[in-house]
């Protein structure tokens, strides 16, 4: 029988288990569950130093302390931990709402809260705050997570949460089913792109849903500000093809001729109906479609300059939530930097996104090469590099950007 070592870290600790190449599978995990300190119904997940998924089991590879796994609690999976019954869910309201009665059946037997109730009460309050601050958002997160690992089903779950999470399902009256099948669409209406794909869509809006908590949006715009934000993000690339607003315009294709060659994409990825906000009123529906089309069409890069000089001016004026035209050109902003924010995410998430970019600009580059179209310098492999894509990039795109919105939110 063969004892194997495995070391790892966790929440920042060094850890190490030690078990036999015959244990079960189930209490190898349990291992790992009691070093991490996570519920027998949390999900985790195991990285080698590539960053790559490996699964917790008897063939776990043997390492050494100067090649740690990385251990982290990424979910927590409630649906069987008997506090919540399959009708109410396990949402925090709902939770809210169990010890409620509870506290009004111990009071109706006892005339009084018992203290064990009131200890319950003090943590659901901790926890809910915890909650609410930017500094507690975990694996839904500013930028933390490496998103390239996240499978398909998880970033449709993650998305809904969100909604969930900035309280936009009561606020607006969308029913889950219909917010799940809205978010289905989405992704079965965005392309297997090397970028402009799903994921990018994913990212941009956790980046969005990021800085509206940690600019507290929500205590500053109407709440169908908070909805077209988030939304805009998920859909401002909805159906890329993978070539950009130039080729669309020099190849004469079908999206140009349709928009007049104004921001052929931008507006193709406004167009797809939802029904998010079936019961909603009119005025607010079309509140919010004119606020994601604004939204959307922002992140054209030829408009960037525009967009960027118009918000700069009303700042040096002096900025005003009470001024829509004020909040709707934050919103652009918003969501311009969502969009363009890889380079501001740890190198080990950025690269990747840049290889991902750079393979979809040459594949364009060399199509416009064979069909004798002109082609940008930043694009074409022949000129390109890693590093002269990304200096002016940053300097002059990047950079401008976030210190704008510094200037409103230092």
């Amino acid at each position: 029988m063969t004892t194997k070592v495995v070391y790892f870290t966790v929440g920042g600790k060094p850890e190490q288990a030690e078990f036999s190449s015959d244990f079960p599978a189930d209490e190898i995990k349990d291992l790992f569950r009691c070093a991490a300190e996570a519920g027998p119904y949390d999900i985790l997940k195991l990285y080698n130093t590539k960053g790559n998924i490996v699964n917790i089991s008897p063939a776990l590879q043997e390492n050494s302390p100067g090649s740690r796994y990385q251990l982290e609690v990424v979910a927590a999976n409630c649906a069987s931990c008997g506090f919540c019954d399959s009708q109410s869910g396990c949402t925090l309201e709902a939770v809210e709402a169990r010890l409620q009665s509870l506290e009004k059946s111990l009071i109706l037997e006892n005339g009084e809260t018992s203290s064990v109730v009131q200890d319950i009460r003090l943590k659901v309050d901790s926890f809910k705050e915890k909650l609410e601050s930017v500094e507690h958002l975990s694996w839904l997160g500013l930028f933390k997570e490496m998103t390239m690992q996240w499978e398909d089903h998880e970033m449709l779950y993650l998305l809904q949460q969100m909604y969930i999470d900035l309280n936009l399902i009561e606020k607006f009256s969308i029913e889950i089913p219909i917010l799940q099948n809205f978010l289905f669409e989405v992704f079965r209406n965005y392309n297997a792109t090397p970028f402009h794909n799903f994921r990018h869509a994913f990212c941009v809006t956790q980046m969005m849903y990021g800085l509206i908590w940690l600019t507290r949006m929500p205590s500053h715009v109407q709440d169908c500000d908070v909805l077209v934000m988030l939304t805009s993000a998920l859909c401002h690339d909805l159906d890329h093809p993978g070539y950009n607003n130039a080729y669309q315009v020099n190849a004469r294709t079908e999206l140009a001729i349709r928009y007049n060659d104004i921001s052929p994409l931008e507006n193709h990825h406004c167009a797809p109906q939802c029904d998010i906000l079936k019961n909603v009123s009119r005025d607010i529906f079309r509140t919010f479609r004119e606020g994601v089309i604004k939204c959307i069409l922002s992140t054209d890069m030829a408009r960037h300059n525009e967009i960027l000089n118009k918000f700069k001016e009303i700042l040096a004026d002096g900025f005003s939530f009470d001024n829509e035209a004020h909040k709707s050109m934050l919103m652009q902003i918003m969501i311009k930097v969502s969009d363009v924010s890889n380079e501001a995410r740890p190198m080990e998430v950025a690269e990747p996104w840049l290889d991902c970019l750079l393979q979809e600009f040459f594949i364009q580059s060399d199509v416009e090469k064979l069909e004798g179209l002109p082609v940008a310098p930043f694009m074409d492999r022949d000129k390109v590099t890693k590093p002269s894509a990304q200096i002016g990039f940053i300097q002059f795109v990047l950079i401008p950007l976030f210190e704008a919105l510094e200037q409103l939110f230092p």
